[in-house]
């Protein structure tokens, strides 16, 4: 696959897809700017060949049209300073207006067009739409992996219209990371899998299954393996329907000799809040009315000391409701973990969603190996998945 490094963008006008797609208060301020400073390099490298940025984004989930609450405009001054240039902003994402202002720009300019998705033609990958942002650039650059998994307009479809297209380094070094921990991981290889669902993970984890030696569960998921395994959950969170799964899942990491690693204890609480009243358990004798909203001590003391003695590291999803101060310990105890493991040599890949935010809202972003912006595109790369945004640049 073809990469901005190994093209000169002088005189060209570049029409890029990047990921903007960053959290306002309701102040219309940006309050996590970790998805601007992703784009910085490939915008750079643009600008620095004397070429021109046109840059496409989604921001939210607009419903009916254009909402101001979804408008691009609010962060162009947050890119004027990441990217030290003047960024200019079409209201309109195509035609006669945003054609105008793109064979306008100068080269070293950025060009921010409104909202892809104000347009419904960009979800249905509607190919006139495709075709109409295609008039905007000589060249298509994807830098947002985190939009790969979905065949949208200006996502796939567009890249059908150039003859020159390629991957931003956001891009690259997102398949590059996530290819080293499928294919290239050091042993000892472990595996945290978080968040409140086993079914949002069976794919990934029955992948991991045959290239990991520690498979970590937490969160909210781990209380269907002790349902399954008939214990006791109080009100925990639980997967009903996935109790068969949640089994066959144990029995697949047996025969494949992987240490299933499930928290032996839990913070539990009696009402999902913050001041609710708190007390430690053992996971498979929680009693009714308690709910685990976190790892308790003795399960955070095994999983660091098996992170801390690994060599490759991917962690995708928090082990407790981390939101709430009270139930954040142990996704802050794995994190330190994974750092001190890190410092220690191995590789780690923290995957994107939840788990990226609490490493960066610690402030280990720079003391992991990386940390994606993937979300659901990477936990579909690494199912095994041809994500259409990658395949269209190979087209």
């Amino acid at each position: 696959m073809k990469t901005v490094k190994d093209y000169s963008f002088e005189n060209k006008t570049a029409l890029i897809r990047v990921d903007l797609n960053v959290p306002l208060n309701k102040d219309f301020q940006v309050t996590d700017d970790t998805r601007i400073k992703a784009t910085i390099p490939t915008i750079k490298k643009i600008l620095d060949d004397g070429g021109k940025a046109v840059l496409m984004s989604h921001l939210g989930r607009p419903k009916n049209g254009p909402e101001n609450k979804f408008s691009l405009q609010h962060i162009v001054g947050d890119l004027e300073e990441a990217y030290g240039t003047k960024v200019h902003f079409s209201e309109k994402t195509i035609g006669e207006k945003a054609e105008s202002a793109a064979q306008n720009l100068k080269n070293g300019e950025v060009l921010l067009l409104e909202n892809v998705r104000f347009h419904d033609g960009e979800t249905k990958g509607d190919e006139v739409f495709a075709e109409a942002l295609s008039k905007l650039g000589d060249v298509y650059v994807n830098d947002a992996f985190g939009t790969a998994h979905r065949a949208h307009a200006s996502t796939t479809v567009v890249a059908k219209f150039f003859e020159d297209k390629m991957a931003g380094f956001v891009m690259a070094a997102e398949i590059e990371n996530a290819d080293k921990v499928l294919e290239k991981a050091d042993k000892p290889y472990t595996a945290i899998m978080g968040g409140a669902k086993i079914s949002d993970k069976i794919l990934i984890i029955e992948k991991l299954l045959a290239k990991v030696d520690n498979l970590i569960i937490g969160g909210g998921m781990s209380y269907t393996f002790f349902k399954a395994m008939g214990g006791k959950i109080g009100s925990s969170l639980v997967e009903e329907d996935k109790l068969d799964l949640a089994k066959e899942l144990i029995q697949k990491a047996k025969e494949q000799g992987v240490e299933l690693k499930l928290p032996i204890d839990s913070i539990v609480a009696d009402n999902f809040a913050n001041d609710a009243n708190t007390k430690i358990a053992q996971n498979h004798a929680i009693e009714d009315g308690w709910m685990g909203l976190d790892i308790g001590p003795e399960a955070t003391a095994i999983f660091q000391k098996t992170v801390e003695e690994s060599k490759t590291i991917l962690w995708n999803g928090p082990m407790g409701v981390f939101e709430m101060e009270n139930f954040a310990k142990g996704t802050k105890s794995i994190a330190e973990s994974v750092v001190k493991a890190t410092e220690n040599g191995a590789f780690s890949l923290i995957g994107g969603g939840d788990s990226a935010a609490a490493v960066n809202s610690l402030g280990y972003g720079d003391k992991v190996s990386y940390v994606s912006t993937g979300g659901g595109a990477l936990l579909e790369y690494m199912e095994g998945k041809e994500l259409p945004g990658v395949a269209a640049l190979k087209a």
